[in-house]
């Protein structure tokens, strides 16, 4: 089978289950009841995915650590960010961070 081919049958059987996934929210909303500690645990393990995507992106370039300039930056956004500054600010603070430390050397 040709890569082009194979890549088709993958993208199209991801669209599908992905359809599915969400048709089946309103098809069972009714018929499925989950218990307040499962909400609250799969409210818990969202953040926690996010969080650990987060950090992947963060610390990693391919299977190699990033260096501490990108880590830096990305701390000195989330802090920005808990401060409640604006986006445009919390994005030029981050990029402006790293970019300082490569250029002072530090990678």
């Amino acid at each position: 089978m040709s890569t082009g081919l194979s890549l088709g049958i993958g993208v199209a059987l991801l669209a599908v289950g992905t359809y599915a996934i969400r048709l089946a929210g309103p098809i069972l909303r009714n018929r499925i009841s989950v218990s307040a500690e499962t909400e609250a645990l799969m409210d818990r393990a969202a953040v926690v995915l996010l969080v650990a995507v987060a950090l992947t992106g963060a610390l990693f370039v391919e299977h190699d650590f990033a260096g501490w300039a990108r880590p830096a930056g990305v701390a000195v956004g989330v802090v920005a960010a808990l401060l409640r500054a604006p986006l445009a600010v919390v994005i030029v603070l981050a990029a402006a961070t790293a970019a300082g430390l490569r250029a002072l050397g530090i990678a």
